[in-house]
């Protein structure tokens, strides 16, 4: 794992399921103040952080402005985390998800554009934003958007306008900015809709394991502690301001049928396979290219599928 140290970083969203696991590996050796509403769960209590003394909890809304500016005091780094994500969420309050995710991020880009300690702002983008059918997506090609329409694409249009965002600043305010976009990203301690999860919760109660369509999507997964090494090496490169990287493990790709035969497999579960209608588009094809973050941040993924399931398999088992 990448070690960073001596700074004071600002976590928007930190409670979430990355950052809990991003503050876990920063802690030690770092001060961390944590921004957060709190809608889902708390994750810093669930990993026992929140009596760190290098911690800081402030329950905020990115929206408000001016707690946001006075939070964020003399920290020198940025991890911007905080939007509303989830299929069913963006379904749900579209107009919601575009203002956290597209206002929300302008709103914290203000809040230090002329802050001269900033040394890293990292933006967190999303693999959404290369449509619903891409194969070794590349941080320099072309973007996919989807059916203006189609509520489905809400989510990626509004990461997108943050990205673009983000990297205004960096282009009119010299502001240290880079951009992350993960891919698929899984293991334990995962709240919301995160497919792993929301498998693993069945299979390991021998319940029937829903598939949306026919389980032939096809995505390439990322466990967690890989994805936060790539997050954390940024702060340590300063040629990573002005661009974007894919984080994510292309050797990890397969079927969703094939994911679930594989817990099945794992878990010696009984569950059964029922396939179920998917809300609205679904993504067939979702597998990154990660050649930019090995050159120029030293990237490189280690923990393969069968390890990383058994990992996240073992600690929903002693925790749920």
């Amino acid at each position: 794992m990448e070690r960073v140290s001596g700074r004071k970083i600002f976590i928007t969203g930190g409670a979430g399921f990355i950052g809990g696991w991003a503050c876990k590996h920063l802690l030690a050796n770092n001060k961390i103040i944590v921004y957060d509403n709190v809608r889902h769960r708390n994750t810093l209590d669930d990993w026992g952080l929140s009596g760190n003394k290098n911690l800081k909890f402030i329950n905020g809304d990115i929206l408000d402005a001016k707690k946001l500016k006075n939070s964020i005091g003399d920290c020198d780094s940025v991890i911007h985390m905080a939007a509303i994500a989830g299929v069913n969420s963006y379904y749900r309050m579209p107009r919601k998800t575009m203002e956290v995710n597209m206002i929300g991020t302008y709103t914290v880009l203000e809040s230090v554009k002329e802050n001269k300690r900033i040394k890293t702002f990292i933006d967190f983008s999303t693999s959404e934003i290369y449509g619903g059918h891409i194969f070794r997506a590349r941080e320099d090609g072309e973007s996919m958007q989807g059916d203006i329409k189609d509520r489905r694409w809400t989510y990626a249009i509004s990461k997108l306008a943050a990205e673009k965002f983000s990297h205004c600043y960096y282009w009119e305010y010299g502001l240290p900015v880079c951009s992350v976009r993960p891919f698929n990203i899984y293991g334990p301690n995962q709240p919301g809709e995160g497919a792993i999860q929301v498998l693993l919760s069945k299979v390991l109660s021998n319940k029937p394991a829903p598939i949306t369509g026919d389980g032939n999507q096809i995505r390439a997964w990322c466990y967690v502690e890989d994805f936060v090494d790539g997050l954390l090496k940024c702060f340590n490169k300063k040629e990573a301001a002005g661009n974007a990287f894919n984080i994510g493990n292309p050797n990890c790709t397969i079927t969703i049928l094939g994911l679930v035969q594989k817990m099945i497999e794992l878990t010696g579960s009984k569950s059964k396979i029922f396939y179920d209608k998917h809300i609205g588009v679904d993504v067939d094809l979702r597998v990154p290219d990660i050649s930019k973050a090995r050159q120029m941040l030293g990237y490189s993924p280690k923990i393969g599928l069968n390890e990383g399931l058994l990992r996240t398999i073992k600690w929903y088992k002693e925790h749920r």
